[in-house]
């Protein structure tokens, strides 16, 4: 009888043991699991971004690509007009054998003007592969800085505070009021010293490129006091553009020639201003980064 009770009690604890450890593995599984979907949505937002990142750099290439197609019709025709020609010529040769002098000046002006249309071609053909490789190497220098940019502002991105775009070539950084300047005021705040510390570095490097940079405000007329100092948007825009200018030229560096400033007031907003959001993202600082015109 006591080897019976022993064995039961044996038997027991052997099935609450294996319990405990199979609520052990089924936790662990759970962890294992909860920890493989934080990284799948990870992976997911990545594979969002990147599908608007490649959104971008599709209608970036949209103008650029048209452009190529027209070069390369016109290529195209060129060629059939050179193998038309050469028809020609042949056909002209079997015809003009052993003819007067005046046809054979005839058959050599044809020929010369074969050999113009072949040199045309061959010079079209490298004027088109040398402008597709400057293309190219502007869209890698753009798309280099814009990524620089991305990554040196990636908090002040994520906090809605800086924006940046590029667009056929453009690269525009947007960063609203509020991180550079106080109401109405055109004097910059430490905050601002380091944003526009970092874009102008990265711009910087950019020294094929100007830079405009441009200053906005919403629609609400200026009033008290402060319409002694800037009796309108007008003014307090431009005064505050000339703030980021002169930060850019003498705190970062960057040549005044590659400079310049506008103030656009409240006449070219990015949204309606009817409601305190629409202001908020009116007021902002735009720098732009354009090609530098031919001298």
């Amino acid at each position: 009888m006591k080897s019976y009770f022993r064995f039961c009690l044996i038997l027991i604890l052997a099935v609450v043991l294996s319990a405990c450890v199979s609520n052990a593995v089924h936790q662990q599984k759970l962890n294992e699991n909860q920890h493989l979907q934080a990284v799948i949505k990870g992976l997911e937002a990545d594979y969002e971004r990147l599908k608007a990142d490649k959104a971008q750099i599709t209608e970036r290439n949209d103008s650029l690509s048209q452009r190529l197609l027209e070069a390369i019709e016109q290529n195209k025709l060129l060629q059939e007009d050179l193998m038309r020609a050469r028809v020609d010529i042949t056909r002209v040769e079997k015809v003009l054998t052993d003819r007067s002098a005046e046809a054979g000046a005839a058959l050599a002006e044809m020929r010369h003007e074969i050999d113009r249309l072949t040199e045309e071609n061959h010079a079209f053909q490298q004027q088109l592969e040398t402008e597709r490789q400057a293309r190219e190497a502007r869209l890698a220098e753009v798309q280099g800085t814009y990524d620089a940019l991305v990554a040196k502002l990636e908090e002040e991105i994520q906090r809605g505070e800086v924006k940046i775009s590029e667009l056929k070539g453009k690269l525009t950084v947007n960063v609203i009021d509020k991180i550079l300047f106080d109401s109405g005021k055109a004097s910059l705040k430490p905050a601002g010293f380091k944003v526009l510390k970092q874009i102008g570095e990265i711009l910087k490097s950019a020294a094929d490129k100007n830079i405009q940079v441009e200053g906005h405000t919403d629609n609400v007329p200026i009033s008290g006091t402060l319409a002694q100092k800037y009796p309108t948007n007008w003014e307090l825009s431009t005064a505050r553009a000339a703030t980021v200018l002169h930060f850019l030229q003498d705190k970062v560096g960057i040549s005044g020639e590659r400079l310049s400033a506008v103030g656009y007031g409240e006449y070219n907003p990015i949204t309606s201003n009817q409601t305190a959001e629409g202001h908020a993202q009116n007021r902002r600082i735009q720098i732009v980064l354009t090609a530098a015109k031919a001298q």
